[in-house]
């Protein structure tokens, strides 16, 4: 799981810097919430994962690795595409942003059961 998530992570960096490259050259911010999100919870929390399954093995070879692995990359495109939509003023989006949000927490919170339960001295 730690070279996927590694390798994912990446993805989600050019797409959050490509994000605000269109911002910059626009001038137009809108997108900055999905800009952020996409940076932290795609690039930094995914590569941060990523990386302590590679100094913690046993951990990235779990069950709940890959049900967070899966759970992270099903959520943030949900709740990404509907930030993007809720600030281009689409006001029905608010439902895929709420789902991708209870999804991500729910993935987050397997990953913190997966650390506390599988990473040891």
């Amino acid at each position: 799981m730690a070279v996927k998530l590694i390798k994912i992570s990446v993805v989600y960096f050019v797409i959050g810097v490509l994000i605000g490259m269109y911002m910059s050259m626009t001038e137009t911010f809108d997108f900055t919430p999905v800009h952020v999100h996409i940076n932290l919870l795609g690039w930094m929390s995914m590569a941060l994962a990523g990386l302590i399954y590679v100094g913690f093995p046993s951990a990235a070879e779990t069950t709940l690795a890959k049900v967070h692995f899966w759970l992270h990359n099903i959520s943030l495109p949900i709740m990404m595409i509907g930030l993007a939509l809720l600030v281009s003023g689409v006001d029905s989006a608010g439902p895929a942003v709420a789902v991708g949000g209870t999804l991500m927490v729910i993935g987050i919170i397997v990953f913190a059961i997966n650390i506390l339960k599988n990473v040891k001295q």
